[in-house]
């Protein structure tokens, strides 16, 4: 014997001993999973199998689940496979062992009509817990926003600057380039079909409008959505798994304060400005591709952009930039603070955060469509 675990099988009558030997334990597991593969393979062989192990020589939990294991393998109809001398060391570790059911087949709904029902009442009251909890920060921020007018010594400067670093500064050359591609697009489709009708110069038109009221503060949206609004979540979330979040509640500081409401103000003030820098580059990408493609010279190009746009124009992308940020910022931190103590739950968090963040940002530029359609802007 070399110290490896054995199964032998030993004839007896119209019976099989199967005798276990050795160490039977998890040191050993790809050749005990050989052993007990190989024996599985004589269910049926004989009427009545039994399983020695009174030469084992340890046991573990690994070696005592792949007796019983076997042994429920070998049992076939009213006839059970028997475990024979078993010692009263592992006795109690093999009956343990025994006592957990194998996992039974799951079977899959049936697809019913009321079952599309329960499914999406779930979907409408998980969206409207989702409404609330994003009411909930939005209270909460502002709270936390009149506590710090009252006190503004309470106000983390250093932070809110560190933040706007990252979610503006840092966002530039991306936001830039990417809206540069886009106004190159715009303006190369709107040149190939107005072309047909001989009205190349309306590009300038069409251009300027999406740029400045649609595309640009919406693209940018998106972009900061995916890119700040996950960072957010990823940060708050890490921080909630360390129960670093605790921790300040625990000193007295308010994690509104000290956490959420300088990353909103950032978010805030710095989507405005990668708009404008955004729509400035998109027209700059249109002006070259209408020139070089279009034959629209700068100067033709300026001329038809100043009487094609006003100031109202300028003015709809602008408003709307804010508001988008509070709603990527809220979306974000409450995704973040929500996150629970898994590698797993940051990721779907994070995850959800991008999605719902860019959901809402949608809905609400075609809610601002729909109120400035309506007072004329």
């Amino acid at each position: 014997m070399n110290g490896d675990p054995t199964l032998e099988r030993i004839a007896q009558g119209n019976g099989l001993a199967l005798c276990a030997g050795g160490p039977w334990i998890a040191r050993f597991a790809p050749l005990l999973e050989r052993i007990v593969a190989d024996a599985e393979k004589l269910r049926g062989s004989r009427p009545n199998i039994f399983i020695d192990v009174s030469r084992v020589s340890k046991l573990d939990t690994f070696g005592a689940w792949l007796i019983e294991r076997l042994r429920r393998s070998l049992t076939q109809g009213e006839v059970e496979a028997k475990i024979a001398g078993l010692s009263a060391n592992y006795s109690s570790l093999v009956d343990e062992v025994r006592r957990v059911k194998a996992a039974a087949p799951v079977a899959a709904p049936s697809v019913t009509i009321f079952g599309m029902l329960d499914q999406v009442g779930r979907n409408m009251a998980g969206f409207g817990t989702t409404i609330l909890g994003l009411i909930d920060m939005l209270g909460a921020v502002l709270a936390a926003s009149g506590r710090v007018l009252i006190h503004p010594r309470g106000f983390r400067l250093t932070s809110t600057v560190h933040h706007l670093e990252q979610v503006c500064w840092r966002a530039v050359p991306i936001i830039a380039l990417i809206t540069f591609l886009i106004g190159c697009i715009i303006s190369q489709q709107g040149i190939f079909h107005f072309r047909q009708f001989g009205a190349d110069i309306f590009v300038v038109d069409m251009l300027g409008v999406l740029v400045l009221r649609e595309i640009g503060v919406l693209l940018v949206a998106i972009m900061v959505a995916g890119r700040s609004g996950s960072a957010y979540t990823a940060e708050l979330g890490s921080m909630k798994m360390r129960e670093e979040i605790d921790a300040l509640r625990t000193m007295g500081f308010d994690p509104i304060e000290v956490l959420i409401l300088p990353r909103m103000l950032a978010l805030i003030l710095a989507l405005p400005i990668l708009a404008f820098l955004g729509a400035m580059a998109a027209l700059v990408g249109g002006g070259l591709v209408a020139w070089g493609y279009g034959g629209v010279d700068p100067e033709a190009f300026m001329l038809r952009l100043r009487d094609a746009i006003s100031i109202n124009h300028f003015t709809v992308g602008l408003i709307k930039a804010p508001v988008m940020a509070a709603v990527i910022g809220i979306v974000a931190c409450v995704e973040g603070l929500a996150v629970e103590g898994s590698a797993e739950s940051l990721g779907q968090h994070t995850t959800s955060s991008v999605v719902q963040g860019i959901f809402f940002v949608i809905v609400m530029d075609g809610v601002f469509a729909i109120f400035f359609a309506s007072i004329g802007m």
